[in-house]
């Protein structure tokens, strides 16, 4: 697996200041895609090292790492959101949220992994999470369900 690139970003999981992981070699090509370049095999390989790095120097300003991607080996991407979630609590003592943008139309077979999860592939005419007419969906884990979160990208009439 693969990172082409990160940023902290605050717009992506509603009410957390998130690390996004872009990961690259997506198998979803959808059509219309705002990050077409990630379906290539480019980045730099994740690692313990990177991974590591990338949380002892944003470690203190985030509350959530988000794996953008990912759908080529979700059981890697289960691994690392794992693998933050006790990293961060080796650190600091508390538990850090661990989020997957997927193209898939059903959670990961370890779901107890994520706090959020988005699902669906983007499909243009639909729009993304911020259309309201959008396929995709945004689950929050509240205690063991998972709720639709979705609601809180769309923009409310006054």
């Amino acid at each position: 697996m693969r990172v082409a690139s990160f940023d902290i970003v605050f717009q992506e999981i509603p009410g957390e200041v998130t690390l996004a992981l872009n990961l690259s070699n997506c198998p979803c090509h959808c059509p219309g895609c705002h990050s077409p370049h990630l379906a290539e095999d480019i980045g730099e390989p994740l690692t313990e090292e990177l991974m590591d790095g990338l949380l002892a120097r944003y470690g203190s300003m985030i509350t959530c790492v988000a794996f953008m991607g990912g759908d080529a080996e979700p059981e890697e991407v289960i691994r690392w959101a794992n693998y933050c979630k006790g990293e961060r609590l080796k650190v600091k003592g508390e538990r850090l949220k661990t989020a997957w943008y997927s193209g898939r139309m059903m959670m990961p077979k370890d779901e107890k992994a994520f706090d959020y999860v988005k699902l669906g592939p983007y499909i243009e005419h639909l729009g993304g999470l911020k259309s309201e007419k959008t396929n995709q969906r945004l689950y929050k884990r509240v205690g063991e369900e998972w709720v639709d979160i979705t609601s809180s990208f769309w923009r409310k009439n006054l």
